[in-house]
């Protein structure tokens, strides 16, 4: 193996920093829009409101139905 100069350790030492500093900002970036729970709310209200529509009519059915036992 050969062997590297001290300004050859440093300057591999200042890319790595350099793309370790690149890399965690994307992942920030990343992290932030992944967490942004209003955003998919945002992006998927239609799909939110039909869910809501279906579990709602659900759950009125079952209640009706324990009614008309009782």
């Amino acid at each position: 193996m050969a062997q590297r100069s001290p300004a050859e350790i440093r300057n591999s030492i200042e890319t790595n920093r350099l793309e370790l500093a690149v890399s965690i900002e994307r992942l920030r970036g990343e992290v932030a829009r992944l967490t942004d729970w209003r955003g998919h709310v945002e992006r998927h209200r239609t799909e939110l409101t039909i869910g809501a529509a279906v579990v709602g009519l659900v759950l009125g059915a079952r209640m009706m139905r324990r009614r008309r036992r009782d």
